[in-house]
C-alpha cells in the first residue's frame, strides 16, 4: 500500500527534483538503519540526510501533494505559552505544536497532518477543533524544544529557587527547567547574533531583550517565577556568590553552543524588583575579518595598512561606547600578529582571545590599572602594545612615551571625532611636541545598520534630509529595508562602520604646535585630504548599504561641519590655516 511519502517522492521525480537512482540510494540507506536513527526513519528522511533535498523543499512538496497549508515558522512570532496546552512528550512523539489559539479553533503545526491518530489525540487534549498545517521539520522541533524549555512548569521553576537546589543543577544534564531555560536564552541570543542579553524583572513580569545591531529587541521570556532560579543558575555558571543578592557582581564563563565555545561576560545588579542580569556575548578571534569587511573605504584601507606597518608610533581609534573601536583595533592586531612580533595587550576586560598575543586583564582590586600594567608590559620587550583605553593622565603619558621609545601603540579614546583626539591628549597632560612626534593617525568611527538584503525597496529621502546632506543630484536610487521576518521587521540586518581618518602631516603638526582649536585642526585635516565621517556615511547610503536616516541618526552633523557649510568654504578655511602655519 502506497504511503503519502510515496506520492511525494513520485511527484518530485516527475518534476525533475529527484532521480530514481537517488531514491534507490535513500531506500538502501533506510534498509541499513544508520546508527542513532529514529524508529520511524523514512526514505524522505534519508533524502534530506544525503543532501538530495532540503527539509524546506520536502515540506513544501508534501504540502503541495497533500493539499495542506505550509506555514513557514520563521515568519511568525509563536506564543511559547501555548506549550501549556499539550504535554511535551506528546508534542515530541507526534511532531506537533499548537501555533495559534482562537476561540473554538487551534491551528496546529504538524510534520504529518495525514496522521489521523495524532490529530484525534490533539483534539482530545485541546478539547476543541484543530486546523492542521504542515511545517518544516527542524524549525518545528526547535520551536517545541524552545517553548517547553523557556516556559517549563511554574512549580518546577520555583523548586529551583533555593541555593541548594541550584547547587545540584550544576551537575545535571541540562534538561531541568531552570537549566534548559538559561541554555535556550543564551543559545537564542547567539543564533540571533546579539551582542547582549538583558534579563530584568518588573513587579509581575520578567523581560527578556536582545541587543541586535545596536538596538534592544524584546522577546518572549519565562514566567516571573523562573527569575530567581535563573539568576542563581547564572551565578553558578560564572562562579559568583549565591548568597549575595544586595551587591553588584561581575563574572564570566564559557558556554558551548552547537559545538562552539562562546565566552560570556555576566553583570548582575540589585534592583527594587530583584536582580537584573546582563550577559555580554563575546566573539572569538575567528570572527575578526579584514578592514574591507568592517566597511573601511578603499583608499583609507590602503593608507591605514601602510600606517600600521610603522615600527613605532601611536594609532588611536575614537568614538563613543559601542561604536566598534575594539573590533577595529583587534583587526589591526590580527593583521600584525605573527611569530616575529611580540604583541602584548592590556584590557578591561579581555573580550577576544587571539593566539600568540599576550593578553593582560586589568584588576583594580589588587591595584593593577592600565598605567601600572603598562609599566610592567614595557619591560616585556614588546613590539606592539595595545592599551584598551586611555582614561587618565598617567596612562596617556606612558602610552605616548612608549610610542616615542620604539613601540607601536594602539589604543582608543572617547571623543566625538578624530580631530578631538589631539585636544583630549593635551587635556591629559601630553605636551604638543610629544603628540606630534608620537601620533601617526586617528580613526573616528560609528556603526550604522545595514539594509536587509531580503526586503530592500526603493526609498525617497525627505527634502529635509537632502538639504541636511546638501544633496543636489536626483539620479541616485536610494534604498531601504521594508521589513521582513529575517530582519525582525526592522528593515536592517547587520552593521557596518562609517569612518574618518586623520593622518598627521607636517602642516597639521605645525598647527598642533601652536595649540590650535579642534575646529582649526579639523579644517586643516580636511584640506589635507581627510574625508569626514558623514561623507563616508553618505557614500554608503548612495550605494544602498544603509539609509540617510540611519546616517543622520548616528553621525550628528554640527552647524560648523561641511554638511552645513559648503565643501568649498571648508577647503578655503583649511587652506588659510595651512598658509598661516
Amino acid at each position: 500500500m502506497l504511503s503519502s511519502d510515496d506520492f511525494v517522492i513520485a511527484a518530485l521525480i516527475e518534476d525533475g527534483r529527484l532521480t530514481t537512482a537517488g531514491v534507490n540510494a535513500a531506500r538502501r540507506r533506510v534498509a541499513e538503519r544508520p546508527p542513532g536513527a529514529p524508529a520511524n526513519f523514512s526514505v524522505c528522511d534519508a533524502l534530506v540526510e544525503q543532501g538530495l533535498l532540503t527539509g524546506r523543499e520536502l515540506a513544501i512538496a508534501r504540502a503541495h501533494t497533500t493539499e495542506f497549508l505550509f506555514v513557514d515558522l520563521g515568519n511568525y512570532e509563536i506564543n511559547h505559552h501555548n506549550a501549556s496546552r499539550v504535554p511535551r512528550s506528546v508534542c515530541e512523539s507526534i511532531g506537533a505544536f499548537p501555533l495559534f489559539i482562537m476561540d473554538e479553533l487551534v491551528v496546529v503545526g504538524m510534520l504529518n497532518p495525514l496522521d489521523l491518530h495524532a490529530a484525534d489525540q490533539l483534539r482530545a487534549l485541546l478539547k476543541c477543533d484543530i486546523e492542521a498545517v504542515l511545517c518544516e521539520p527542524e524549525p518545528l522541533r526547535a520551536l517545541i524544544a524552545r517553548a517547553f524549555d523557556m516556559m517549563g512548569d511554574s512549580s518546577a521553576f520555583s523548586s529551583g529557587s533555593g541555593s541548594a537546589a541550584i547547587g545540584d543543577l550544576e551537575l545535571t544534564s541540562g534538561r531541568e527547567p531552570i537549566v534548559a531555560a538559561v541554555n535556550q536564552i543564551i543559545g537564542q541570543g547567539i543564533d540571533l547574533g546579539a551582542s547582549d542579553v538583558h534579563l530584568g524583572p518588573d513587579e509581575h513580569e520578567l523581560h527578556l531583550r536582545y541587543r541586535i545591531d545596536g538596538t534592544l529587541q524584546p522577546h518572549q521570556a519565562p514566567s516571573i517565577a523562573a527569575h530567581q532560579g535563573m539568576v542563581q543558575r547564572l551565578k553558578v555558571m560564572a562562579n559568583l556568590d549565591l548568597t549575595q543578592t544586595r551587591r553588584p557582581q561581575d563574572g564570566k564563563f564559557r558556554f558551548t553552543h552547537k559545538g562552539r565555545q562562546i565566552d560570556i561576560r555576566l553583570s548582575i545588579i540589585p534592583t527594587v524588583c530583584g536582580e537584573n542580569a546582563v550577559l555580554r556575548i563575546l566573539h572569538s578571534g575567528a570572527s575578526i575579518k579584514g578592514f574591507a569587511e568592517l566597511g573601511f573605504p578603499a583608499d583609507a584601507t590602503t593608507a591605514f595598512e601602510r600606517i600600521i606597518e610603522h615600527p613605532h608610533g601611536m594609532i588611536l581609534v575614537t568614538g563613543p561606547t559601542g561604536s566598534g573601536k575594539t573590533t577595529t583595533l583587534y583587526t589591526c592586531l590580527k593583521r600584525l600578529n605573527s611569530p616575529e612580533f611580540n604583541i602584548v595587550t592590556i584590557e578591561d576586560p579581555v573580550e577576544i582571545r587571539l593566539p600568540l598575543v599576550r593578553q593582560v586583564q586589568i584588576n583594580h582590586e589588587i591595584g593593577m590599572t592600565f598605567a601600572s600594567a603598562l609599566r610592567s608590559v614595557l619591560r616585556q620587550d614588546p613590539d606592539v602594545v595595545f592599551v584598551g583605553e586611555i582614561r587618565d593622565e598617567e596612562t596617556a603619558r606612558i602610552s605616548v612615551q612608549a610610542a616615542l621609545t620604539g613601540h607601536l601603540v594602539l589604543s582608543s579614546l572617547h571623543t566625538n571625532d578624530a580631530a578631538g583626539a589631539v585636544a583630549r591628549l593635551t587635556d591629559l597632560g601630553c605636551p604638543p611636541f610629544a603628540i606630534n612626534s608620537a601620533l601617526l593617525c586617528v580613526i573616528g568611527q560609528r556603526l550604522v545598520r545595514r539594509n536587509c538584503p531580503d526586503c530592500v525597496v526603493t526609498d525617497h529621502p525627505s527634502q529635509h534630509l537632502r538639504s541636511r546632506f546638501r544633496i543636489q543630484d536626483e539620479t541616485t536610487r536610494w534604498t531601504r529595508g521594508r521589513g521582513c521576518p529575517r530582519c525582525a521587521s526592522t528593515g536592517f540586518r547587520g552593521r557596518v562602520g562609517v569612518y574618518e581618518m586623520l593622518r598627521m602631516t607636517e602642516p597639521l603638526r605645525a598647527l598642533v604646535d601652536t595649540g590650535a582649536s579642534t575646529d582649526a585642526i579639523r579644517a586643516m585635516a580636511i584640506s589635507e585630504g581627510m574625508s569626514m565621517m558623514w561623507h563616508d556615511g553618505l557614500n554608503k547610503a548612495r550605494l544602498g548599504v544603509t539609509t540617510l536616516e540611519e546616517v543622520a541618526r548616528v553621525v550628528a552633523l554640527q552647524e560648523s561641519e561641511p554638511g552645513h557649510s559648503s565643501d568649498q568654504d571648508s577647503m578655503n578655511s583649511g587652506l588659510r590655516l595651512k598658509e598661516a602655519a
